[in-house]
């Protein structure tokens, strides 16, 4: 993962600061559809975080696995990405 690491943090270091003013909007008793677009825009970041993760686990952990011809370890990262996908669809 280390080639998009730097994506990966900045998005992370975003959501965070986003979430920070979230949680004072809520403590302010901030008007709701303010608080709810603010929410979206965390869950934005948060979606965009792992979609980075994504494209860094198939082009670095999953093409190592293909040109080491290692099966066993390609057919545990399949079947991980079909779980976090499945997972990813019912949210």
């Amino acid at each position: 993962m280390s080639h998009n690491n730097q994506k990966v943090l900045t998005g992370l270091k975003k959501a965070q600061s986003s979430l920070d003013k979230v949680i004072k909007m809520v403590e302010s008793d901030r008007y709701c559809i303010d608080v709810i677009q603010q929410t979206l825009a965390v869950i934005g970041l948060l979606k965009s975080v792992n979609l980075a993760l994504l494209e860094g686990h198939v082009n670095g952990c999953v093409k190592n696995a293909v040109k080491r011809k290692d099966q066993a370890a390609l057919d545990e990262m399949m079947a991980e990405l079909i779980r976090v996908i499945n997972i990813a669809q019912k949210k």
